[in-house]
């Protein structure tokens, strides 16, 4: 098969590029970033693209499965308007791409929470994403609510700090629904996803995504 990726240079996306290089179903994997990634693999395809013009891009995204990863932070992007330009326009401009080049499965990392309705700038950016691209109707949709994300060596102060009350907390059994999610447990968790022969839109939430990392679909 032939993957698709957004969002390489992040946590999750770095896991996932990793997997699917290594994993035997996947043939090619075609990233589109703005700076070169410090991998060289036969497997791997490297579009250096400018997200604001997507016209110049578009007619690469080409494939059997795309993985959409890509997200920033609000304190990294510096205004509420610059991170949804990263977190919903550059996504939703990847997923029309998808479609109109008719890429049947389409994989989305959302966050838990999203809803279009939420008074909560981030919760409301990221259901209005999943609504859009719902929108689109790709023969398959899978999209992740993960909680709280666990990163190597991760800079953002407040999840780390977060991530580590947390897993104390689980180990008195509270708050086990929400314990940290290794992003190569998501990772893995979406490439198995991409293995299931089926049809329509599904949801997979927090807790749910440790037993789906687990299943061999392979």
């Amino acid at each position: 098969m032939k993957a698709l990726v957004i969002g390489a240079t992040g946590a999750t996306g770095k896991d996932l590029v990793s997997q699917l290089l290594t994993d035997k179903g996947y043939d090619e994997v075609n990233v589109f970033v703005r700076r070169p990634l410090a991998v060289e693999n036969p497997k791997l395809k490297t579009h250096i693209v400018n997200f604001d013009k997507p016209e110049e891009w578009k007619d690469l995204v080409k494939g059997d499965v795309a993985f959409s990863c890509l997200g920033t932070t609000l304190k990294t992007a510096g205004s509420k308007e610059a991170q949804r330009k990263v977190d919903y326009d550059y996504q939703y401009h990847f997923a029309k791409a998808a479609k109109e080049n008719e890429v049947e499965d389409y994989i989305l990392v959302s966050s838990y929470g999203a809803n279009p309705k939420s008074k909560i700038f981030y919760s409301r950016m990221k259901g209005e994403l999943e609504q859009s691209i719902k929108d689109l109707h790709f023969n398959k949709l899978t999209i992740f609510q993960p909680g709280m994300l666990e990163r190597k060596d991760s800079e953002r102060t407040g999840e780390v700090l977060g991530g580590k009350i947390i897993k104390f907390a689980n180990k008195f059994g509270v708050l086990t629904q929400q314990k940290p999610l290794p992003t190569e447990v998501l990772a893995k968790a979406m490439i198995n996803s991409s293995k299931i022969k089926s049809y329509g839109y599904s949801k997979i939430k927090l807790g749910s995504i440790f037993s789906f990392a687990e299943k061999n679909h392979s």
